[in-house]
């Protein structure tokens, strides 16, 4: 189970859970999985911290706080783990980000309905709440209606 968990995290870094649960749909026993994971976080391999962290380096600017905090649930770090590496991200204006994201993406304000709820839609899948979009559209000139303020 050692070699199959090396190879894994040859890869990429992986939680506890998720590389137990890996190694688990491998065929491995619990006992087996345990002591290989055990000598793995003891040599620094396995580490939940770095993984977290990890995780929020490479998505932060592309993707808002309520993704990246479902990223670290689906990878299964613990709760307290991902709020310490959630961090970083308390004090960045979650406006700015989905600013320039929406300016890479984008570029120019949308030129009708259909459009704007398309640009949206792009900034809440990545993340952002409504209001954040809404206010990114604002900015970039788009004409915000009153009723968009309600549905915020």
């Amino acid at each position: 189970m050692k070699s199959v968990a090396l190879r894994l995290l040859a890869r990429r870094d992986f939680g506890r859970e998720e590389l137990a649960e890996r190694l688990r749909s491998r065929g491995g026993d619990d006992a087996e999985i345990t002591a290989a994971l055990d000598h793995l976080t003891a040599l620094g391999f396995v580490s939940d911290v770095r993984t977290a962290e990890s995780v929020v380096a490479r998505r932060r600017g592309s993707f808002g706080r309520r993704a990246i905090a479902q990223v670290l649930k689906d990878r299964r770090i613990a709760p307290d783990v991902a709020a310490a590496a959630l961090e970083p991200l308390d004090g960045a204006d979650e406006a700015a980000d989905a600013l320039a994201l929406w300016q890479r993406r984008f570029g120019t304000p949308p030129r009708d309905q259909r459009e704007k709820a398309r640009h949206v839609r792009f900034l809440m899948a990545r993340g952002f709440s409504a209001s954040v979009a809404l206010k990114v559209l604002r900015i970039a000139g788009a004409p915000v209606e009153e009723d968009d303020h309600e549905a915020s």
